[in-house]
């Protein structure tokens, strides 16, 4: 009787586990779908023409991609500013540069902060976490009288150094050395005589790399994306300092004979890098954010 009720119980068990999982799955694609849909009407747009756009709504792609980009490439009203390959290249100068900063001095004084034991090493953790609280715009004001008084508006130069300091990039770090940083090579490469910038690069640097990666790829985005502290250094609107989202964000500001099938095209092309990074450093991105996630 017992052996009956012991197997019972298994299967119940195990049917419950089964529609759990089942359900868990059913959530999962649903929200997978609410992220992937948006994207996939973007792109569907971007290949239809303006008249087709506000005529009917369809899930299937056109073939008039290269038409948008043409408009985008000959009408006046957007040729004045928008040159795709020019916002790419300005786009990847302030990105590029930002991200390599900002990974490596995050990485860094997140070493500093995991392998070195000092009186302030408290404090100097909640001072970091304390700062990632407050919002740029709160900062905007003086930000911007110190760059007028410095001389350094319609400048990169301010897109890219600040970015050495990023809060959010240090905790996840510092998270992620915790819970899978070996802290016994640091002394087997100090009893060998190497000295400490030198273990970072050769040693630290290539263990961090599923974190690195991770942090790079949120790092491009978000200054590739940055469209709110660009426009206020590149106060002079050249076309030729034009960033990638500034140029974007004047195309869709156009409300006079605007072309809805433009508009589309130049998100398109905007978003076209940050998937290509993505892709290529997608794969490091479980496995850093999981181990980065443990608790201490």
């Amino acid at each position: 009787m017992s052996k009956v009720t012991y197997a019972s119980d298994k299967g119940g068990y195990q049917a419950h586990v089964m529609v759990k999982s089942i359900a868990i799955y059913i959530v999962l694609i649903l929200l997978t779908l609410m992220c992937l849909i948006p994207i996939w009407i973007l792109v569907v747009n971007a290949t239809r023409l303006h008249n087709d756009i506000i005529g009917h709504v369809t899930l299937i792609p056109s073939t008039h991609l290269f038409d948008n980009i043409k408009t985008l490439r000959t009408n006046s009203l957007y040729n004045k500013f928008f040159s795709p390959l020019l916002g790419m290249r300005n786009s990847l100068i302030v990105a590029g540069c930002c991200c390599a900063l900002t990974v490596f001095f995050s990485g860094m004084t997140a070493y500093g902060l995991v392998v070195y034991d000092f009186k302030l090493k408290g404090p100097a953790f909640v001072f970091i976490l304390a700062v990632m609280m407050v919002p740029t715009q709160v900062t905007a004001v003086g930000f911007m009288r110190m760059l007028v008084s410095m001389k350094l508006l319609d400048s990169y130069i301010p897109l890219i150094i600040p970015s050495i300091a990023a809060p959010a990039i240090v905790f996840f770090m510092r998270q992620y050395m915790l819970s899978s940083f070996p802290l016994d090579i640091i002394e087997a490469a100090r009893i060998d005589g190497s000295n400490e910038f030198r273990t970072f690069l050769t040693i630290s640097i290539p263990m961090m790399k599923p974190a690195f990666a991770v942090q790079a790829i949120f790092a491009f985005i978000q200054k590739w994306n940055d469209y709110y502290n660009q426009s206020i250094v590149l106060v002079s609107g050249k076309p030729k300092q034009l960033t990638m989202p500034m140029m974007v964000q004047k195309v869709i500001a156009i409300d006079r004979n605007a072309d809805y099938g433009a508009n589309y095209a130049a998100i398109f092309l905007s978003i076209i890098p940050v998937v290509v990074i993505y892709v290529i450093l997608s794969k490091f991105i479980i496995g850093g954010v999981a181990a980065g996630g443990v608790k201490e």
